[in-house]
Protein backbone atom coordinates (compact mmCIF):
# COMPACT_ATOMS: atom_id res chain seq x y z
CA UNK A 1 0.00 0.00 0.00
CA UNK A 2 1.30 3.51 -0.77
CA UNK A 3 2.38 5.58 2.21
CA UNK A 4 1.04 8.87 0.78
CA UNK A 5 -2.25 10.17 -0.60
CA UNK A 6 -2.96 12.08 -3.80
CA UNK A 7 -3.43 15.23 -1.72
CA UNK A 8 0.02 14.79 -0.14
CA UNK A 9 1.63 14.40 -3.55
CA UNK A 10 -0.07 17.55 -4.82
CA UNK A 11 0.75 19.62 -1.73
CA UNK A 12 4.40 18.53 -1.74
CA UNK A 13 4.91 19.44 -5.41
CA UNK A 14 3.18 22.81 -4.95
CA UNK A 15 5.27 23.64 -1.87
CA UNK A 16 8.46 22.70 -3.73
CA UNK A 17 7.45 25.15 -6.47
CA UNK A 18 6.93 27.90 -3.88
CA UNK A 19 10.27 27.24 -2.20
CA UNK A 20 12.07 27.21 -5.54
CA UNK A 21 10.50 30.57 -6.33
CA UNK A 22 11.85 31.90 -3.04
CA UNK A 23 15.31 30.72 -4.06
CA UNK A 24 14.98 32.39 -7.47
CA UNK A 25 15.36 29.13 -9.37
CA UNK A 26 14.85 28.67 -13.11
CA UNK A 27 11.18 29.43 -14.01
CA UNK A 28 11.02 26.31 -16.21
CA UNK A 29 12.01 24.14 -13.25
CA UNK A 30 9.35 25.80 -11.09
CA UNK A 31 6.74 25.31 -13.81
CA UNK A 32 7.64 21.62 -14.05
CA UNK A 33 6.62 21.08 -10.42
CA UNK A 34 3.39 23.02 -10.84
CA UNK A 35 2.57 21.08 -14.01
CA UNK A 36 3.33 17.87 -12.12
CA UNK A 37 0.96 18.89 -9.33
CA UNK A 38 -1.78 19.64 -11.86
CA UNK A 39 -1.22 16.27 -13.54
CA UNK A 40 -1.45 14.41 -10.23
CA UNK A 41 -4.62 16.36 -9.38
CA UNK A 42 -6.44 15.59 -12.64
CA UNK A 43 -5.15 12.13 -13.57
CA UNK A 44 -8.23 9.89 -13.83
CA UNK A 45 -6.60 6.68 -12.52
CA UNK A 46 -4.92 5.73 -9.23
CA UNK A 47 -1.80 7.80 -9.78
CA UNK A 48 -0.56 7.21 -6.23
CA UNK A 49 -0.44 3.46 -6.81
CA UNK A 50 1.26 4.02 -10.17
CA UNK A 51 3.86 6.18 -8.44
CA UNK A 52 4.43 3.49 -5.80
CA UNK A 53 4.83 0.90 -8.59
CA UNK A 54 7.25 3.23 -10.42
CA UNK A 55 4.89 3.07 -13.39
CA UNK A 56 4.50 6.76 -14.29
CA UNK A 57 6.44 6.60 -17.56
CA UNK A 58 4.49 8.01 -20.48
CA UNK A 59 2.20 10.27 -18.43
CA UNK A 60 2.37 13.73 -19.94
CA UNK A 61 3.50 16.38 -17.48
CA UNK A 62 5.63 14.05 -15.34
CA UNK A 63 9.25 13.84 -16.46
CA UNK A 64 11.90 11.37 -15.36
CA UNK A 65 13.16 13.44 -12.40
CA UNK A 66 9.64 13.98 -11.13
CA UNK A 67 8.80 10.28 -11.54
CA UNK A 68 11.56 9.25 -9.16
CA UNK A 69 10.51 11.85 -6.58
CA UNK A 70 6.87 10.77 -6.71
CA UNK A 71 7.94 7.14 -6.38
CA UNK A 72 9.92 7.95 -3.24
CA UNK A 73 7.08 10.01 -1.79
CA UNK A 74 4.42 7.39 -2.54
CA UNK A 75 6.51 4.55 -1.08
CA UNK A 76 7.78 6.26 2.06
CA UNK A 77 5.45 9.18 2.71
CA UNK A 78 8.50 11.47 2.63
CA UNK A 79 10.73 13.11 0.03
CA UNK A 80 14.35 13.80 0.90
CA UNK A 81 14.67 16.57 -1.69
CA UNK A 82 11.69 18.39 -0.21
CA UNK A 83 12.86 17.94 3.39
CA UNK A 84 16.27 19.36 2.52
CA UNK A 85 14.74 22.27 0.60
CA UNK A 86 12.27 23.05 3.37
CA UNK A 87 15.05 23.05 5.97
CA UNK A 88 16.49 26.15 4.28
CA UNK A 89 13.43 28.18 5.38
CA UNK A 90 11.38 28.45 8.58
CA UNK A 91 8.09 26.52 8.47
CA UNK A 92 6.21 29.78 9.18
CA UNK A 93 7.26 31.28 5.84
CA UNK A 94 4.35 29.48 4.15
CA UNK A 95 2.00 31.78 6.14
CA UNK A 96 3.13 34.68 3.99
CA UNK A 97 1.79 33.12 0.79
CA UNK A 98 -1.73 33.37 2.23
CA UNK A 99 -1.64 37.17 2.27
CA UNK A 100 -3.32 39.03 -0.56
CA UNK A 101 -0.83 41.00 -2.66
CA UNK A 102 2.28 39.13 -1.56
CA UNK A 103 3.97 36.89 -4.13
CA UNK A 104 7.15 34.84 -4.10
CA UNK A 105 9.43 37.67 -5.29
CA UNK A 106 8.31 40.04 -2.55
CA UNK A 107 8.49 37.32 0.09
CA UNK A 108 12.02 36.47 -1.06
CA UNK A 109 13.03 40.13 -0.74
CA UNK A 110 11.50 40.42 2.72
CA UNK A 111 13.18 37.21 3.81
CA UNK A 112 16.65 37.97 2.48
CA UNK A 113 16.77 41.70 3.23
CA UNK A 114 14.83 41.95 6.49
CA UNK A 115 14.76 38.41 7.85
CA UNK A 116 10.97 38.26 7.59
CA UNK A 117 9.94 34.64 8.21
CA UNK A 118 6.37 34.91 9.47
CA UNK A 119 3.26 37.06 9.63
CA UNK A 120 4.40 38.57 12.93
CA UNK A 121 7.81 39.41 11.41
CA UNK A 122 6.10 41.09 8.48
CA UNK A 123 3.82 43.14 10.72
CA UNK A 124 6.83 44.44 12.67
CA UNK A 125 8.69 45.30 9.44
CA UNK A 126 5.68 47.18 8.08
CA UNK A 127 4.92 49.07 11.27
CA UNK A 128 8.55 50.07 11.80
CA UNK A 129 8.85 51.45 8.27
CA UNK A 130 11.60 48.99 7.27
CA UNK A 131 9.46 47.29 4.63
CA UNK A 132 8.66 50.55 2.82
CA UNK A 133 12.39 51.05 2.15
CA UNK A 134 12.59 47.93 -0.02
CA UNK A 135 12.30 48.17 -3.80
CA UNK A 136 8.71 47.50 -4.84
CA UNK A 137 7.31 48.32 -1.39
CA UNK A 138 5.75 51.77 -1.34
CA UNK A 139 3.57 53.25 1.39
CA UNK A 140 0.43 52.01 -0.33
CA UNK A 141 1.79 48.45 -0.59
CA UNK A 142 2.75 48.44 3.09
CA UNK A 143 -0.67 49.82 4.08
CA UNK A 144 -2.36 47.07 2.04
CA UNK A 145 -0.20 44.42 3.70
CA UNK A 146 -1.09 45.68 7.17
CA UNK A 147 -4.76 45.58 6.19
CA UNK A 148 -4.33 42.01 4.93
CA UNK A 149 -2.65 41.02 8.21
CA UNK A 150 -5.51 42.57 10.19
CA UNK A 151 -8.08 40.70 8.09
CA UNK A 152 -6.23 37.44 8.60
CA UNK A 153 -6.24 37.95 12.38
CA UNK A 154 -9.94 38.79 12.29
CA UNK A 155 -10.72 35.52 10.53
CA UNK A 156 -8.20 33.37 12.41
CA UNK A 157 -10.90 31.40 14.25
CA UNK A 158 -13.22 31.09 11.24
CA UNK A 159 -13.38 28.38 8.61
CA UNK A 160 -15.04 28.14 5.22
CA UNK A 161 -17.85 25.61 4.88
CA UNK A 162 -15.76 23.39 2.60
CA UNK A 163 -13.00 23.23 5.24
CA UNK A 164 -15.53 22.00 7.80
CA UNK A 165 -17.65 19.70 5.59
CA UNK A 166 -15.31 16.66 5.51
CA UNK A 167 -15.05 16.71 9.30
CA UNK A 168 -18.84 16.89 9.60
CA UNK A 169 -19.22 13.86 7.36
CA UNK A 170 -16.57 11.83 9.21
CA UNK A 171 -17.82 12.71 12.69
CA UNK A 172 -21.47 12.00 11.90
CA UNK A 173 -20.55 8.63 10.41
CA UNK A 174 -18.47 7.85 13.51
CA UNK A 175 -21.19 8.92 15.95
CA UNK A 176 -23.97 7.11 14.11
CA UNK A 177 -21.87 3.96 14.05
CA UNK A 178 -21.53 3.88 17.83
CA UNK A 179 -23.78 1.21 19.39
CA UNK A 180 -25.08 3.60 22.07
CA UNK A 181 -26.23 6.29 19.61
CA UNK A 182 -29.95 6.53 18.83
CA UNK A 183 -29.75 9.69 16.72
CA UNK A 184 -26.95 12.05 15.74
CA UNK A 185 -26.94 15.34 13.81
CA UNK A 186 -24.79 18.38 13.18
CA UNK A 187 -26.34 21.62 14.41
CA UNK A 188 -25.21 25.24 14.60
CA UNK A 189 -24.29 27.53 11.74
CA UNK A 190 -23.08 24.67 9.57
CA UNK A 191 -26.56 23.11 9.56
CA UNK A 192 -28.04 26.51 8.74
CA UNK A 193 -25.85 26.66 5.63
CA UNK A 194 -23.69 29.60 6.67
CA UNK A 195 -20.73 30.27 4.40
CA UNK A 196 -18.25 30.29 7.31
CA UNK A 197 -18.28 28.71 10.75
CA UNK A 198 -16.44 29.34 14.02
CA UNK A 199 -16.99 25.84 15.41
CA UNK A 200 -19.06 22.71 14.84
CA UNK A 201 -21.91 21.58 17.09
CA UNK A 202 -22.93 17.92 17.24
CA UNK A 203 -25.85 16.37 19.06
CA UNK A 204 -26.53 12.75 20.01
CA UNK A 205 -29.51 11.04 21.55
CA UNK A 206 -28.33 8.25 23.84
CA UNK A 207 -29.05 6.38 27.06
CA UNK A 208 -25.32 6.21 27.80
CA UNK A 209 -23.90 9.73 27.41
CA UNK A 210 -20.65 8.88 29.22
CA UNK A 211 -19.82 6.25 26.60
CA UNK A 212 -20.32 8.76 23.78
CA UNK A 213 -18.22 11.40 25.55
CA UNK A 214 -15.42 8.90 25.99
CA UNK A 215 -15.58 7.76 22.37
CA UNK A 216 -15.67 11.32 20.99
CA UNK A 217 -12.09 12.11 22.06
CA UNK A 218 -10.48 8.97 20.56
CA UNK A 219 -10.52 9.33 16.73
CA UNK A 220 -7.25 10.29 14.99
CA UNK A 221 -8.71 13.58 13.78
CA UNK A 222 -8.80 14.89 17.37
CA UNK A 223 -5.77 17.07 18.11
CA UNK A 224 -6.61 17.97 21.72
CA UNK A 225 -9.38 17.84 24.30
CA UNK A 226 -10.55 21.29 25.39
CA UNK A 227 -13.07 20.17 28.01
CA UNK A 228 -14.85 16.93 28.88
CA UNK A 229 -17.92 16.29 31.02
CA UNK A 230 -20.68 13.71 31.39
CA UNK A 231 -22.95 15.25 28.70
CA UNK A 232 -20.74 17.74 26.84
CA UNK A 233 -17.25 17.45 25.39
CA UNK A 234 -15.23 19.93 23.33
CA UNK A 235 -12.26 18.97 21.17
CA UNK A 236 -10.02 20.67 18.64
CA UNK A 237 -9.51 18.84 15.36
CA UNK A 238 -6.24 18.48 13.50
CA UNK A 239 -7.40 21.20 11.07
CA UNK A 240 -8.01 23.64 13.96
CA UNK A 241 -11.82 23.49 14.10
CA UNK A 242 -13.39 23.26 17.55
CA UNK A 243 -16.14 20.64 17.85
CA UNK A 244 -18.66 20.41 20.67
CA UNK A 245 -20.69 17.28 21.35
CA UNK A 246 -23.80 17.33 23.53
CA UNK A 247 -25.71 14.25 24.63
CA UNK A 248 -29.44 14.29 25.39
CA UNK A 249 -32.25 11.78 25.74
CA UNK A 250 -34.30 10.72 22.75
CA UNK A 251 -37.29 12.74 24.04
CA UNK A 252 -35.12 15.85 24.37
CA UNK A 253 -33.47 15.47 20.97
CA UNK A 254 -35.90 17.49 18.74
CA UNK A 255 -35.87 20.41 21.19
CA UNK A 256 -32.08 20.33 21.53
CA UNK A 257 -31.58 20.06 17.76
CA UNK A 258 -33.83 23.08 17.14
CA UNK A 259 -32.18 25.10 19.92
CA UNK A 260 -28.55 24.37 19.03
CA UNK A 261 -29.21 24.87 15.32
CA UNK A 262 -30.27 28.44 16.08
CA UNK A 263 -29.95 31.17 15.10
CA UNK A 264 -30.19 33.24 18.28
CA UNK A 265 -32.73 35.57 16.61
CA UNK A 266 -34.81 32.64 15.40
CA UNK A 267 -34.79 31.00 18.83
CA UNK A 268 -35.96 34.19 20.52
CA UNK A 269 -38.94 34.36 18.14
CA UNK A 270 -39.74 30.68 18.70
CA UNK A 271 -39.71 31.12 22.49
CA UNK A 272 -41.93 34.18 22.16
CA UNK A 273 -44.40 32.18 20.07
CA UNK A 274 -44.42 29.37 22.63
CA UNK A 275 -45.27 31.86 25.38
CA UNK A 276 -48.36 32.91 23.43
CA UNK A 277 -49.48 29.26 23.67
CA UNK A 278 -48.90 29.31 27.43
CA UNK A 279 -45.67 27.30 27.28
CA UNK A 280 -42.00 27.86 27.86
CA UNK A 281 -39.60 26.46 25.30
CA UNK A 282 -35.99 25.61 25.98
CA UNK A 283 -33.38 23.18 24.65
CA UNK A 284 -35.02 20.23 26.41
CA UNK A 285 -38.81 20.54 26.36
CA UNK A 286 -42.08 22.46 26.35
CA UNK A 287 -43.46 23.27 29.80
CA UNK A 288 -46.59 25.15 30.94
CA UNK A 289 -45.92 28.70 32.13
CA UNK A 290 -48.25 28.32 35.12
CA UNK A 291 -50.83 26.17 36.84
CA UNK A 292 -53.63 27.47 34.61
CA UNK A 293 -51.68 27.07 31.36
CA UNK A 294 -52.65 24.36 28.88
CA UNK A 295 -50.54 21.23 28.85
CA UNK A 296 -48.08 21.14 25.95
CA UNK A 297 -48.14 18.16 23.57
CA UNK A 298 -46.14 15.15 24.71
CA UNK A 299 -45.70 13.54 21.28
CA UNK A 300 -42.85 15.65 19.89
CA UNK A 301 -40.44 13.27 18.16
CA UNK A 302 -38.91 15.56 15.54
CA UNK A 303 -38.60 19.23 14.60
CA UNK A 304 -41.58 19.20 12.23
CA UNK A 305 -43.85 18.17 15.11
CA UNK A 306 -42.32 20.88 17.28
CA UNK A 307 -43.10 23.47 14.60
CA UNK A 308 -46.61 22.08 14.09
CA UNK A 309 -47.33 22.39 17.82
CA UNK A 310 -46.64 26.12 17.45
CA UNK A 311 -48.92 26.44 14.42
CA UNK A 312 -46.08 26.58 11.92
CA UNK A 313 -45.04 24.78 8.79
CA UNK A 314 -41.69 23.03 9.09
CA UNK A 315 -38.94 25.64 8.66
CA UNK A 316 -35.86 24.40 6.86
CA UNK A 317 -32.64 24.98 8.85
CA UNK A 318 -31.19 27.30 6.20
CA UNK A 319 -34.04 29.80 6.71
CA UNK A 320 -33.71 30.12 10.50
CA UNK A 321 -32.16 33.57 10.71
CA UNK A 322 -35.04 35.54 12.25
CA UNK A 323 -35.75 37.27 8.95
CA UNK A 324 -39.41 36.55 8.29
CA UNK A 325 -39.42 32.76 8.29
CA UNK A 326 -41.75 32.53 11.33
CA UNK A 327 -44.37 34.76 9.68
CA UNK A 328 -44.11 32.83 6.41
CA UNK A 329 -44.41 29.50 8.23
CA UNK A 330 -47.53 30.73 10.00
CA UNK A 331 -49.07 31.97 6.76
CA UNK A 332 -48.13 28.83 4.83
CA UNK A 333 -46.03 30.80 2.35
CA UNK A 334 -42.59 29.31 2.90
CA UNK A 335 -40.86 28.59 -0.41
CA UNK A 336 -40.16 25.03 -1.56
CA UNK A 337 -36.40 25.37 -1.60
CA UNK A 338 -34.23 24.22 -4.47
CA UNK A 339 -32.54 20.82 -4.06
CA UNK A 340 -29.35 19.40 -5.54
CA UNK A 341 -31.33 16.99 -7.71
CA UNK A 342 -33.05 19.93 -9.44
CA UNK A 343 -29.88 20.99 -11.29
CA UNK A 344 -29.73 19.86 -14.91
CA UNK A 345 -26.49 21.59 -15.89
CA UNK A 346 -24.26 24.52 -15.02
CA UNK A 347 -22.23 27.36 -16.54
CA UNK A 348 -18.94 29.19 -15.89
CA UNK A 349 -16.33 26.45 -15.96
CA UNK A 350 -12.69 26.57 -17.01
CA UNK A 351 -10.41 24.24 -18.96
CA UNK A 352 -6.71 23.90 -19.70
CA UNK A 353 -7.24 26.49 -22.44
CA UNK A 354 -6.95 29.13 -19.67
CA UNK A 355 -6.18 28.32 -16.03
CA UNK A 356 -8.16 25.10 -15.61
CA UNK A 357 -6.65 21.70 -14.90
CA UNK A 358 -8.80 19.53 -17.18
CA UNK A 359 -9.49 19.42 -20.90
CA UNK A 360 -12.82 20.12 -22.57
CA UNK A 361 -13.46 16.40 -22.95
CA UNK A 362 -12.53 15.66 -19.34
CA UNK A 363 -14.84 18.38 -18.05
CA UNK A 364 -17.69 17.14 -20.25
CA UNK A 365 -17.25 13.52 -19.19
CA UNK A 366 -17.14 14.53 -15.51
CA UNK A 367 -20.37 16.50 -15.95
CA UNK A 368 -22.04 13.51 -17.59
CA UNK A 369 -20.92 11.27 -14.72
CA UNK A 370 -22.71 13.66 -12.37
CA UNK A 371 -25.88 13.20 -14.42
CA UNK A 372 -25.85 16.71 -15.91
CA UNK A 373 -27.37 17.35 -19.34
CA UNK A 374 -25.19 20.33 -20.26
CA UNK A 375 -22.07 22.20 -19.25
CA UNK A 376 -21.11 25.78 -20.03
CA UNK A 377 -17.45 26.51 -20.75
CA UNK A 378 -16.31 30.04 -19.90
CA UNK A 379 -12.53 30.32 -20.02
CA UNK A 380 -10.92 33.66 -19.21
CA UNK A 381 -10.56 36.42 -21.79
CA UNK A 382 -7.22 37.90 -22.81
CA UNK A 383 -7.11 40.71 -20.20
CA UNK A 384 -6.74 38.02 -17.52
CA UNK A 385 -3.20 37.32 -18.70
CA UNK A 386 -2.31 35.87 -15.29
CA UNK A 387 -4.91 33.17 -16.00
CA UNK A 388 -3.70 32.51 -19.56
CA UNK A 389 -6.80 34.23 -20.95
CA UNK A 390 -7.85 33.45 -24.51
CA UNK A 391 -7.50 35.94 -27.34
CA UNK A 392 -9.94 36.06 -30.26
CA UNK A 393 -8.16 33.40 -32.32
CA UNK A 394 -7.85 30.93 -29.44
CA UNK A 395 -11.49 31.45 -28.45
CA UNK A 396 -12.70 30.78 -32.00
CA UNK A 397 -10.57 27.62 -32.09
CA UNK A 398 -12.22 26.51 -28.86
CA UNK A 399 -15.66 27.18 -30.35
CA UNK A 400 -14.86 24.78 -33.19
CA UNK A 401 -13.60 22.14 -30.75
CA UNK A 402 -16.85 22.44 -28.78
CA UNK A 403 -18.88 22.02 -31.99
CA UNK A 404 -16.98 18.83 -32.80
CA UNK A 405 -17.53 17.39 -29.34
CA UNK A 406 -21.22 18.29 -29.46
CA UNK A 407 -21.61 16.27 -32.65
CA UNK A 408 -20.24 13.32 -30.70
CA UNK A 409 -22.28 13.90 -27.51
CA UNK A 410 -25.66 14.68 -29.16
CA UNK A 411 -28.48 14.32 -28.34
CA UNK A 412 -28.07 13.49 -24.66
CA UNK A 413 -25.48 16.08 -23.63
CA UNK A 414 -24.30 19.48 -24.84
CA UNK A 415 -21.40 21.80 -24.21
CA UNK A 416 -22.32 25.48 -24.35
CA UNK A 417 -19.62 27.76 -25.72
CA UNK A 418 -19.05 30.86 -23.63
CA UNK A 419 -16.41 33.11 -22.18
CA UNK A 420 -15.74 34.76 -18.86
CA UNK A 421 -15.17 38.21 -20.29
CA UNK A 422 -13.29 40.73 -18.20
CA UNK A 423 -15.10 43.95 -17.33
CA UNK A 424 -12.39 46.53 -17.90
CA UNK A 425 -11.89 49.57 -15.69
CA UNK A 426 -14.20 51.81 -17.73
CA UNK A 427 -16.95 49.15 -17.99
CA UNK A 428 -16.10 48.16 -21.55
CA UNK A 429 -15.65 44.46 -22.31
CA UNK A 430 -12.54 42.54 -23.22
CA UNK A 431 -14.09 41.21 -26.45
CA UNK A 432 -15.99 43.12 -29.15
CA UNK A 433 -19.69 42.56 -29.74
CA UNK A 434 -19.19 40.72 -33.03
CA UNK A 435 -17.19 38.00 -31.24
CA UNK A 436 -19.59 37.89 -28.28
CA UNK A 437 -22.40 37.34 -30.80
CA UNK A 438 -20.76 34.06 -31.83
CA UNK A 439 -20.96 32.69 -28.27
CA UNK A 440 -23.86 30.73 -26.80
CA UNK A 441 -23.58 32.90 -23.69
CA UNK A 442 -21.12 35.18 -21.89
CA UNK A 443 -20.26 35.79 -18.23
CA UNK A 444 -18.96 39.27 -17.40
CA UNK A 445 -16.67 39.53 -14.36
CA UNK A 446 -14.35 42.00 -12.65
CA UNK A 447 -10.84 40.61 -12.23
CA UNK A 448 -8.74 43.74 -11.73
CA UNK A 449 -8.72 47.26 -10.26
CA UNK A 450 -10.75 46.38 -7.16
CA UNK A 451 -10.10 49.69 -5.40
CA UNK A 452 -12.42 52.00 -7.36
CA UNK A 453 -14.84 54.22 -5.40
CA UNK A 454 -18.28 52.68 -5.02
CA UNK A 455 -19.99 54.94 -7.56
CA UNK A 456 -17.30 54.28 -10.17
CA UNK A 457 -17.25 50.51 -9.59
CA UNK A 458 -21.04 50.38 -9.74
CA UNK A 459 -21.15 52.33 -12.99
CA UNK A 460 -18.46 50.05 -14.40
CA UNK A 461 -20.60 46.98 -13.77
CA UNK A 462 -23.85 48.66 -14.86
CA UNK A 463 -22.34 49.38 -18.26
CA UNK A 464 -21.32 45.75 -18.69
CA UNK A 465 -24.66 44.17 -17.66
CA UNK A 466 -26.50 46.44 -20.11
CA UNK A 467 -24.69 44.85 -23.07
CA UNK A 468 -27.21 42.56 -24.83
CA UNK A 469 -24.56 39.86 -25.35
CA UNK A 470 -23.76 39.56 -21.63
CA UNK A 471 -25.91 36.72 -20.35
CA UNK A 472 -24.86 36.76 -16.72
CA UNK A 473 -22.82 38.70 -14.19
CA UNK A 474 -20.07 36.63 -12.56
CA UNK A 475 -19.14 36.77 -8.84
CA UNK A 476 -20.66 40.26 -8.44
CA UNK A 477 -18.72 41.47 -5.37
CA UNK A 478 -15.33 39.87 -5.99
CA UNK A 479 -15.01 38.63 -2.42
CA UNK A 480 -12.80 35.73 -1.33
CA UNK A 481 -14.15 34.42 1.95
CA UNK A 482 -11.83 34.94 4.92
CA UNK A 483 -9.24 36.39 2.56
CA UNK A 484 -10.53 39.39 0.60
CA UNK A 485 -13.49 41.64 1.32
CA UNK A 486 -15.96 42.63 -1.37
CA UNK A 487 -15.06 45.66 -3.42
CA UNK A 488 -17.23 48.71 -2.87
CA UNK A 489 -20.34 48.35 -5.04
CA UNK A 490 -24.03 49.26 -4.83
CA UNK A 491 -25.68 45.83 -4.95
CA UNK A 492 -29.32 47.09 -5.03
CA UNK A 493 -28.43 49.19 -8.09
CA UNK A 494 -26.82 46.16 -9.74
CA UNK A 495 -29.90 44.05 -9.04
CA UNK A 496 -32.19 46.74 -10.49
CA UNK A 497 -30.04 46.96 -13.63
CA UNK A 498 -29.99 43.19 -14.10
CA UNK A 499 -33.77 43.11 -13.73
CA UNK A 500 -34.18 45.92 -16.27
CA UNK A 501 -31.81 44.32 -18.80
CA UNK A 502 -32.72 40.67 -18.34
CA UNK A 503 -29.23 39.82 -17.10
CA UNK A 504 -28.82 36.69 -14.97
CA UNK A 505 -26.79 36.98 -11.76
CA UNK A 506 -24.41 34.20 -10.89
CA UNK A 507 -24.32 32.48 -7.54
CA UNK A 508 -20.69 31.47 -7.74
CA UNK A 509 -20.61 28.13 -5.92
CA UNK A 510 -16.88 28.11 -5.23
CA UNK A 511 -16.65 27.87 -1.42
CA UNK A 512 -14.09 30.68 -1.62
CA UNK A 513 -16.75 32.98 -3.08
CA UNK A 514 -20.45 32.04 -2.66
CA UNK A 515 -21.10 35.30 -4.46
CA UNK A 516 -23.72 36.82 -4.82
CA UNK A 517 -24.18 36.54 -1.05
CA UNK A 518 -27.32 34.73 0.15
CA UNK A 519 -28.56 37.89 1.92
CA UNK A 520 -29.33 39.55 -1.44
CA UNK A 521 -31.20 36.78 -3.25
CA UNK A 522 -34.65 37.52 -1.84
CA UNK A 523 -34.41 41.02 -3.28
CA UNK A 524 -33.10 39.70 -6.59
CA UNK A 525 -35.81 37.06 -6.99
CA UNK A 526 -38.50 39.58 -6.01
CA UNK A 527 -37.27 41.77 -8.89
CA UNK A 528 -37.50 38.81 -11.28
CA UNK A 529 -33.74 38.33 -11.63
CA UNK A 530 -32.79 34.76 -12.44
CA UNK A 531 -29.92 32.99 -10.69
CA UNK A 532 -27.40 30.64 -12.26
CA UNK A 533 -25.60 28.39 -9.78
CA UNK A 534 -22.11 28.05 -11.25
CA UNK A 535 -19.15 26.22 -9.67
CA UNK A 536 -16.45 28.30 -11.40
CA UNK A 537 -14.81 24.88 -11.71
CA UNK A 538 -11.13 24.78 -12.65
CA UNK A 539 -11.00 20.98 -12.49
CA UNK A 540 -13.36 18.02 -12.70
CA UNK A 541 -13.47 17.93 -8.89
CA UNK A 542 -14.53 21.58 -8.93
CA UNK A 543 -17.92 20.56 -10.33
CA UNK A 544 -18.65 19.10 -6.89
CA UNK A 545 -18.81 22.66 -5.55
CA UNK A 546 -22.36 22.84 -6.89
CA UNK A 547 -23.32 21.39 -3.49
CA UNK A 548 -22.06 24.55 -1.78
CA UNK A 549 -24.02 26.65 -4.27
CA UNK A 550 -27.23 24.79 -3.53
CA UNK A 551 -26.77 25.41 0.21
CA UNK A 552 -26.29 29.13 -0.42
CA UNK A 553 -29.29 29.25 -2.77
CA UNK A 554 -31.50 27.57 -0.20
CA UNK A 555 -30.31 30.07 2.39
CA UNK A 556 -31.33 32.81 -0.03
CA UNK A 557 -34.90 31.41 -0.17
CA UNK A 558 -34.46 30.37 -3.83
CA UNK A 559 -36.73 27.82 -5.47
CA UNK A 560 -36.30 25.67 -8.54
CA UNK A 561 -38.14 28.29 -10.61
CA UNK A 562 -35.64 31.00 -9.60
CA UNK A 563 -32.61 29.16 -11.01
CA UNK A 564 -31.71 29.05 -14.71
CA UNK A 565 -29.83 25.78 -14.64
CA UNK A 566 -32.74 23.75 -13.33
CA UNK A 567 -34.12 23.95 -16.89
CA UNK A 568 -33.73 20.82 -19.04
CA UNK A 569 -31.57 20.87 -22.13
CA UNK A 570 -34.48 21.39 -24.51
CA UNK A 571 -35.51 24.61 -22.70
CA UNK A 572 -32.29 26.19 -21.47
CA UNK A 573 -31.17 27.39 -24.93
CA UNK A 574 -34.12 29.75 -25.34
CA UNK A 575 -33.55 31.04 -21.79
CA UNK A 576 -29.91 31.81 -22.65
CA UNK A 577 -31.02 33.74 -25.75
CA UNK A 578 -33.95 35.60 -24.12
CA UNK A 579 -31.97 38.76 -23.42
CA UNK A 580 -30.68 39.00 -27.00
CA UNK A 581 -34.16 38.34 -28.36
CA UNK A 582 -35.65 41.11 -26.22
CA UNK A 583 -32.94 43.51 -27.40
CA UNK A 584 -33.41 42.53 -31.05
CA UNK A 585 -29.80 41.37 -31.55
CA UNK A 586 -28.74 38.08 -33.07
CA UNK A 587 -26.62 35.34 -31.58
CA UNK A 588 -25.39 31.97 -32.80
CA UNK A 589 -27.83 29.73 -34.61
Amino acid sequence: MPEATREQLIETLEQIALLLELKGENPFKIRAYRTGADTVRTYPGDIVQLAADNALAGIKGIGEALRSKLHELACTGKLGFFEKLRAEFPETIFELFDLQGLGAKKIAALHSELGVNSISDLQRACESGEASKLAGFGEKTVANLLEAIQSRAQYAESFRADQAAPAVEDILEYLRGHPDTSRAEVAGSFRRGKETVHDLDFLVATKKPEALMEAFVKPPWVQSVIASGPTKTSVRLQNGVQCDLRAVSNAEFPFALAYFTGSKEHNIQMRSRALKHGWTLNEYRFAPTGADSPEPPDDIYDESQLHRALGLEFIEPELREGSGEIEAAEAGTLPKLIETGNLRGTFHNHTTASDGHATLRQMAEAAMELGLEYLGIADHSKASFQANGLDEARLRAQLEEIRELNREFAPDFRLFAGSEVDILKDGSLDFPDDLLAELDYAVASVHSVFNLPEAEMTERILRAVANPHITMLGHPTGRLLLKRESYAVNIPAIIEACAANGTIIELNASPWRLDLDWRWWRMASAKGVKCSINPDAHSTDGLQDLWHGIRAARKGWLTRADVLNTLPLDKVWSALQAKRAAAGVSGPT
